[in-house]
């Protein structure tokens, strides 16, 4: 083996030890004691605002506690391993990433609940004149996208090329890809990025305009454009009780008007 090869190696193997590191990181099966009282549940923004409303409808039917934690997983992981009742994915793609963390949860017991629907989130008053996927073609746009670059758990990754490359075009994923100003590791990042950086657009979910319509509001994709993911939640026979309860209750009518409220479907 020569010094280039050698250098190559471990090169990789420092790159792949630092890659790692973003990922969460897993403590012992033994800490895992949800059964506390509360039904605390764990996931990525965006969802969070309609099961925080939800949850305190449920406390107040029940009396049982609902503590909601979002955001980057980094910032939940820990927490989660120890005593999460209920884990929420934003996709298939993301829960299937969670699950390889939080063993005590188990991919046959994943339920989707709500289906999100792509959008352009455009800046307030849609100064761009924005009508629908075409003109984001347009030389000169400027196009936030949010991609887990292979080191963070999103529901955006690949978006965005699903929505070019729907019709099978080659030239139109070339044309938009021209206009991406900023790939974002995550929806809070990506609408970050959309504000500081004067975006003309943003691909995203229907309810990050419905839930900030001082600073965007958004444009509907044609139905050849279009992407659904869906927001899914999975629990298990260790987590409190009130876990499959509160399940249960975002799935009832009272939930399902919450949730329409903010832009998800069934």
């Amino acid at each position: 083996m020569n010094r280039k090869t050698t250098s190559l190696g471990l090169l990789l193997f420092f790159a792949c030890m630092l890659r790692g590191a973003t990922f969460a990181n897993p403590i012992a099966d033994s800490d895992y004691q949800p059964k506390d009282g509360v039904v605390r549940l764990y996931g990525a923004g965006g969802p969070h605002t309609a099961i925080i409303r939800a949850g305190k409808l449920f406390t107040a039917k029940t009396g049982i506690p609902v503590d909601v934690q979002f955001g980057p997983e980094s910032q939940w992981s820990q927490n989660a391993q120890r005593d999460a009742d209920i884990i929420w994915g934003t996709s298939e793609q993301s829960m299937t990433a969670f699950l390889e963390t939080y063993k005590e949860f188990n991919s046959n017991d994943v339920e989707p609940i709500y289906l999100a629907t792509s959008v352009i989130a455009v800046r307030k008053g849609n100064p761009k004149n924005i009508r629908g996927f075409d003109d984001l073609l347009r030389p000169g746009m400027k196009i936030v996208v949010t991609e887990g670059a292979g080191v963070y758990n999103t529901s955006g990754t690949g978006v965005w090329e699903d929505i070019a490359g729907r019709t099978g075009s080659l030239d139109d994923i070339k044309a938009f890809r021209r206009n991406i100003i900023a790939f974002a590791k995550g929806s809070g990042a990506s609408f970050q990025a959309f504000k500081e950086m004067n975006a003309d657009a943003w691909i995203t979910w229907k309810d990050w305009p419905i839930n900030h319509p001082e600073e965007a509001e958004w444009v509907e994709l044609s139905p050849d454009r279009v992407i659904y993911r869906d927001l899914n939640v999975v629990t298990n026979a260790k987590a409190d009780p009130g876990a499959e309860l509160f399940i249960d209750f975002l799935q009832t009518e009272e939930a399902e008007a919450i949730f329409h409220s903010e832009g998800w479907s069934k």
